[in-house]
């Protein structure tokens, strides 16, 4: 079958937070370097910043390319190489929407409506009413993975109603058009399931959210880290310093977990439970796990932030290689569909 190729992408919504970085950064940058025992890529990645699913849920673009530029020097910063892994706006690539009309009349709007996860949104945003594009944001999601030919979709379970979507407008594609030469223009892409690691907002709530203000940025100092730390949620029943505490209800040593040595959580979970270690200094220990990890994420994120040139090469370039991709792929649709020239 080949290398399988893995399309990810974000929404540019600017500085990156600590959710993003252990529930996709991590991922991507241990894909983007996978290798065969041979020495060959173990898959090929792309990167897309999806400036066009912004429109879903606002209309507001003034801040839309210097949002994408910090996503993407944070993308370079956390590991993600241009030069294995193409990144690109969804914007500047035109055969995206192309591609997304033509889908757009291979499904009806009653399966759309029956997607789950647009039930969600529709609930958490509170939503009024829902925009011709926001029901249709499967369709243009099928258009960016069957684009470049993605095989696989790393996605939580939640997110497998999605794929789901991809594989039946590919399915349906290539029944109604056979490519001439090759035979089916796309191959249906499976679910990769991926377990992401979540991180609670700094308030205990599920999620981290800047719209909340309970995040830690990838651009945090350690004097920042160390200032939203201090007003992290803890255990409620450990009052005083000496009081018995539990761990596993504890925001901080939910942190402790993921950054902190093995050995150090160990010793946090025996100490809080037995009363000898208080909430401050679990703060501050868990504060400098999250600085040591970031600190080389930081001093590259100042390089990439003091080059701005650098930065914008890195875009263009990205979206001279995925213009390539699109085009071809957009020229077997056309084949197969007896459009443009005989």
């Amino acid at each position: 079958m080949g290398t399988p190729r893995i399309l990810s992408g974000m929404r540019p919504t600017g500085k990156l937070h600590l959710g993003h970085y252990t529930g996709a950064l991590e991922n991507w940058v241990v894909q983007q370097n996978l290798t065969n025992p041979d020495g060959t890529r173990g898959c090929e990645t792309c990167f897309l910043i999806a400036d066009y699913h912004n429109l879903t849920t606002s209309l507001d673009t003034r801040e839309i390319y210097q949002n994408t530029i910090e996503m993407l020097i944070d993308w370079l910063a956390a590991g993600v190489d241009p030069e294995k892994s193409p990144v690109f706006r969804q914007s500047q690539i035109k055969e995206h929407t192309e591609l997304f009309l033509i889908f757009s009349m291979l499904i009806t709007s009653s399966r759309l409506e029956r997607n789950p996860t647009l039930k969600e949104q529709v609930r958490d945003l509170n939503m009024d009413s829902l925009t011709y594009g926001h029901l249709g944001y499967p369709v243009l999601q099928a258009a960016d993975i069957l684009l470049y030919k993605g095989t696989l979709v790393p996605v939580g379970e939640d997110q497998i109603p999605h794929v789901e979507i991809t594989r039946e407008i590919a399915r349906k594609f290539n029944s109604h058009y056979p490519h001439p030469q090759s035979g089916p223009v796309f191959v249906e892409p499976e679910p990769k399931i991926t377990k992401f690691s979540r991180l609670v907002g700094l308030d205990g709530k599920a999620k981290m959210s800047k719209s909340l203000g309970n995040t830690i940025l990838l651009s945090d100092g350690p004097e920042d880290v160390m200032k939203k730390m201090r007003n992290a949620v803890t255990d409620t029943e450990k009052i005083r310093r000496n009081d018995p505490g539990r761990p596993e209800v504890c925001t901080v040593f939910s942190y402790h977990s993921r950054f902190s040595a093995p050995d150090t959580i160990a010793s946090i979970a025996k100490d809080c439970r037995s009363g000898a270690l208080g909430c401050v200094d679990c703060k501050k220990m868990c504060a400098a796990a999250i600085s040591l990890e970031l600190e080389p994420i930081l001093e590259k994120r100042h390089n990439f932030a003091s080059d701005p040139d650098t930065v914008r090469d890195i875009l263009l370039e990205g979206e001279r290689k995925a213009k390539t991709i699109a085009r071809h792929t957009m020229g077997e649709v056309r084949a197969a569909m007896n459009l443009g020239e005989q």
